[in-house]
């Protein structure tokens, strides 16, 4: 029997987000990727307060449960947290891609943050063979589009897809999303 693949998705930050808001990004992922996924969907510690520390303790835990060849996704503060950890303390498993969905920017022109560094060189710090996608909604009014072309700029290799009509959830639509991650393992398989 094949070994389904893994995929790890971090909730982004808000009273309630991860069964309320988030809930709705994970079901919508698990129907458009089918049973050859399996999703973990850990609840962030304290998720009406999001903090570096903790959330990178959370996924440092995580990390070590996934194998080679893992796929991880990020929604809005949990994917900014997800890449800071990424660069900061990257896991020792290859991973097969990084998805961040309208993940605000920290830093000059993005967000800013007592708690986070700046992102503007993060690029650097990414494994280079690691692909990179990044997904914004044009309409998004929580983190604007303005912070994926920041991204595209501190990561010039990734991918970048602006879409028309979403918002800061994507419309709960993360068949765009689900598309790219079935594409980039085909290419790796």
């Amino acid at each position: 029997m094949a070994m389904k693949q893994q995929l790890l998705f971090v909730q982004g930050g808000g009273k309630g987000t991860h069964d309320k808001w988030d809930n709705k990004l994970v079901e919508s992922l698990e129907r458009a990727l089918g049973s050859n996924y399996a999703i973990r969907y850990p609840r962030m510690p304290r998720e009406d307060d999001p903090t570096y520390a903790r959330w990178k303790a959370a996924l440092t835990r995580q990390f070590a449960r996934l194998s080679d060849g893992a796929i991880v996704v990020g929604h809005s503060i949990g994917g900014t947290i997800l890449l800071r950890t990424l660069a900061d303390d990257p896991p020792t498993l290859t991973l097969s891609g990084i998805f961040l969905i309208a993940a605000p920017f920290v830093g000059k022109g993005g967000w800013p943050s007592d708690d986070l560094e700046p992102l503007s060189n993060i690029g650097r710090k990414l494994p280079r063979s690691t692909p990179i996608f990044l997904y914004h909604g044009r309409d998004d009014d929580t983190a604007s589009i303005g912070h994926v072309r920041l991204y595209a700029k501190a990561i010039p290799r990734a991918v970048v897809r602006r879409l028309a009509g979403r918002d800061h959830q994507l419309n709960n639509d993360l068949s765009v999303v689900a598309a790219d991650i079935r594409a980039t393992v085909s290419r790796q398989a």
